[in-house]
């Protein structure tokens, strides 16, 4: 199990790699994080897509923090994480 989940995170991390690649010295005009997989077309239109996009900051923005608080939560109390 632990061997399928290092090979397929290293899948995504290659393909990820690849497209900062292109996008870096290709000139492809791509923005970062845009890899261009919209299968539902949920950003065809352009102020939804800044809408989606300002969502997607701010949640994993929210996200960092909360992951903060649990880990500084297991330091603080000792238990180690997940808290057993």
């Amino acid at each position: 199990a632990m061997q399928q989940l290092l090979l397929w995170i290293g899948f995504v991390e290659v393909w990820g790699s690849l497209a900062v690649a292109q996008m870096l010295w290709e000139g492809s005009g791509r923005k970062p994080g845009d890899f261009a997989y919209d299968p539902l077309r949920l950003t065809i239109d352009p102020a939804k897509k800044a809408d989606y996009e300002l969502k997607e900051i701010t949640h994993g923005r929210l996200a960092m923090l909360a992951f903060s608080g649990v880990v500084t939560q297991a330091v603080l109390t000792g238990k180690g994480f997940p808290y057993f």
